[in-house]
């Protein structure tokens, strides 16, 4: 598994607000219509906060989480334009780095002032992953709205939310609530610390989801986090498979491997098991619209290559 990137990182510059999708030339204006068009949405008047709202959604029903390539040896490239053309013309989707790559150079080009943010995952017995381990993107509006967005975390809040809000924030995917962080593992202070640029958890329903840095990144500051999650055999993205998109009454349809998960918005879960390739390759085809050549299986993390 090979991932690369065609953009420039922060290292020794001065970012300014825009310095997580500041590289060179954005998409031409066909490039933003056919994204646009395939999310099912018009192109906003104005890049405000209710449009951002229709887009994240739409994104989270039409483009899936998934990790196919990591598993087909495909190349992951971190570049704003060929992670377009990948959602657009693949037809296709991805896991964070891509989704919300994709989606933050969308934004930009609608006018939006989009800084990427980088978080750490917060795993079993609390101890946040690794660095770089999730790509998030604060968006800004020239209204001044300022918002967290995420597409690319699957089931995760459905709208954006409001970045200095630090009361809970209802959502279609649950009560969510950015605080400031503690003191993590090596004692780095945290937002409860006075200090300029300090860490946020990202809660779910009283649950920390994920630790967020606030200094602005840029894309191909992501390169290590997308190779370790690609090849690494501690990766939960090595040892299986997902691809999974938020349906239109507000749940959520996941194909792992061969399972079937339905997920309805009030919670209940029916799982069933696709018996032939055939099967699982139309689920691809009609469910996330992604057509396949051969069935995806978990590939070896140990194989070269």
């Amino acid at each position: 598994m090979k991932v690369d990137v065609d953009v420039g990182t922060t290292e020794g510059a001065s970012p300014g607000p825009d310095a997580g999708t500041r590289a060179g030339a954005g998409p031409d204006a066909s490039a933003v219509d056919a994204y646009l068009r395939r999310l099912g949405v018009e192109r906003p008047a104005r890049p405000t906060a209710d449009a951002l709202r229709e887009l994240h959604l739409r994104h989270l029903r039409t483009v899936p989480f998934e990790n196919l390539s990591v598993h087909l040896a495909e190349e992951i490239t971190l570049d704003g334009k060929r992670l377009m053309d990948k959602v657009v013309r693949g037809r296709r989707g991805g896991f964070c780095y891509e989704l919300n790559g994709a989606f933050g150079t969308l934004l930009t080009a609608l006018g939006y002032e989009v800084t990427l943010l980088a978080a750490r995952v917060y795993g079993d017995g609390g101890r946040p992953g690794i660095p770089y381990d999730h790509l998030a993107l604060r968006v800004r509006t020239p209204d001044g709205d300022d918002l967290l967005a995420d597409v690319g975390f699957g089931a995760h809040c459905l709208l954006p939310l409001a970045f200095g809000e630090r009361g809970d924030q209802e959502d279609p995917g649950g009560t969510f609530r950015i605080t400031g962080a503690a003191p993590d593992v090596v004692g780095a202070p945290g937002g409860r610390d006075a200090v300029p640029l300090a860490d946020l958890d990202v809660l779910r329903d009283g649950k920390r989801v994920y630790r967020l840095e606030q200094r602005p990144r840029a894309l191909g500051d992501f390169v290590a986090g997308a190779w370790w999650h690609s090849t690494s055999p501690q990766s939960h993205f090595t040892r299986s498979l997902v691809c999974s998109r938020v349906t239109e009454d507000g749940g959520r349809i996941t194909l792992s491997g061969r399972r079937v998960t339905t997920t309805t918005a009030d919670g209940e879960r029916e799982e069933r098991e696709l018996g032939t390739d055939g099967e699982v390759l139309a689920y691809y085809r009609d469910r996330f619209g992604i057509h396949l050549a051969r069935v995806p299986t978990v590939r070896d993390p140990h194989r070269a290559g």
